[in-house]
């Protein structure tokens, strides 16, 4: 793949990662991050990665969501050896919709949120998932179906909550 075609490769497909990994994560900054490290470590390994792969977006979008769970998990101890208040980060206003999907999303159990996504935002098969996670196609679909069951209770939970706010 030559400098100019990784470009265009970049520019499609970068604003489709970002979203990808910013409703896996819910932090928009940190999504941007490890996509951004994922096509660099795309870029050094180009020889292997964009020429022999068929699927080179797909390398990228795995990449990228396991930086995302190592982040996480770095994050996660670091929290509780400090047990410190982080400052928030900047971020562009999200419309209520996203706000309401991304913390339904959250209050799911990391299984059901991975297999969510992706299914409906990486467009992975429950096969691929199942290879991608090691669980069994039977285990990824449930794993969907609960998800699923669940995200509809928290999204009519969060219409509710609006609905009664607006009558106040």
């Amino acid at each position: 793949m030559t400098e100019d075609e990784f470009d265009l490769f970049y520019t499609a497909a970068y604003p489709r990662l970002v979203g990808q990994l910013y409703a896996l994560t819910g932090d928009y900054a940190e999504a941007q991050d490890v996509v951004q490290e994922a096509f660099v470590r795309a870029w050094d390994r180009r020889a292997s990665v964009l020429n022999g792969n068929r699927a080179p977006e797909a390398w990228i979008q795995t990449v990228a969501r396991r930086l995302a769970t190592s982040r996480w998990r770095r994050a996660r101890h670091w929290w509780e050896l400090v047990r410190g208040e982080s400052a928030p980060r900047s971020a562009p206003e999200p419309s209520t919709d996203h706000v309401a999907l991304v913390a339904a999303l959250r209050r799911l159990p990391e299984a059901q949120r991975t297999a969510i996504v992706l299914h409906h935002l990486c467009d992975l098969s429950v096969e691929q998932i199942a290879a991608e996670t090691g669980a069994a196609v039977g285990t990824v679909k449930a794993r969907l179906s609960r998800g699923r069951s669940a995200l509809a209770v928290h999204l009519a939970g969060e219409e509710t909550q609006s609905t009664e706010e607006a009558r106040v």
